[in-house]
């Protein structure tokens, strides 16, 4: 059996990754008060003592705006943390998969991004992120950075649960109708997991993503603005019927200031993972679809 270490066991994908990884093996899920990331040395004690065959990297600094006046806490969550992960997976021989972000992007392509563009972060959370992937691969250890982007869930606080609670409280809601991305169901990146995770056990006899190492974007496939997502899973909202919202209006990101910048443009391509994987995402309708419909 292997042993499965899952840092932010209640996030959005940590939540769903306690679920999904359970046959695999032995799962070790812990929260920030198991393991603060902020803290380096709880980081390498905890790692040599559970000594874990993967480490799922699922924590982050994930307070976009609030990133922009506290880049300290952010820099140590997301930079600093994964790098030291990967130095203990490295020396027990555990491989990693951490997440980033289409915020490492500065959304001036008008096609989706690969795995090979140059990132170009607008955004303190953007540069973190990428200072994360960056820790990672300077070390050399077997790894996965999966790229994922506007990920919602029904557990913690996401853009779907913020719209859904307001829209039985209000009557007008502005939502933005110019930033064009790939909103990713959490379960879909928690069983995809899964699936990387189960063909390595199958097939690599314990040198885990040693050939295949690297960055790939795992996203749902199409592209819809914010405005556009939110429009379809309000219509889908199984309470519909109870919500007091009248007006869902299209506003332009300059109607809607924000502490940080966001990429208008941030839609990735994945066809790396299906390359080399032969794994392909839902689309973004079928994960709305599938989260209004789930328990």
């Amino acid at each position: 059996m292997s042993r499965i270490l899952v840092t932010g066991r209640n996030g959005q994908v940590g939540y769903e990754l306690r679920r999904t990884l359970v046959t695999l093996g032995e799962i070790i899920a812990v929260d920030r008060h198991e393991l603060d990331l902020g803290q380096p040395e709880q980081i390498r004690q905890q790692i040599q003592t559970i000594k874990p065959d993967f480490i799922v990297n699922a924590a982050a600094y994930t307070a976009v705006d609030q990133a922009e006046s506290d880049a300290e806490t952010a820099m140590r969550i997301n930079a600093i943390a994964p790098g030291i992960i990967a130095e203990e997976a490295k020396r027990i021989g555990a491989a990693v998969i951490h997440y980033s972000t289409d915020y490492v992007f500065d959304g001036s392509k008008t096609t989706p991004y690969l795995e090979i563009d140059t990132p170009n972060p607008v955004s303190v959370y953007g540069k973190t992120k990428l200072a994360g992937e960056r820790a990672i691969q300077a070390v050399d250890v077997p790894h996965l950075i999966l790229r994922t982007s506007w990920v919602y869930g029904k557990h913690g606080k996401n853009f779907y649960n913020t719209i859904l609670r307001l829209a039985h409280q209000r009557e007008e809601l502005g939502i933005v109708d110019d930033q064009i991305g790939c909103p990713t169901w959490s379960r879909s990146i928690a069983e995809t997991t899964a699936q990387l995770i189960a063909q390595q056990l199958t097939q690599a006899g314990g040198d885990y993503f040693d050939e295949c190492r690297g960055i790939y974007n795992l996203v749902s496939n199409g592209q819809v603005s914010w405005h556009g997502f939110a429009k379809r899973f309000l219509e889908l909202d199984p309470n519909r019927e109870q919500q007091t919202l009248k007006r869902l209006k299209a506003i332009g990101t300059a109607d809607y200031p924000t502490p940080a910048t966001r990429p208008a443009y941030s839609v990735m391509s994945t066809e790396k993972l299906l390359g080399t994987f032969k794994l392909q995402m839902p689309s973004w309708e079928l994960g709305v679809q599938l989260i209004s419909e789930s328990p």
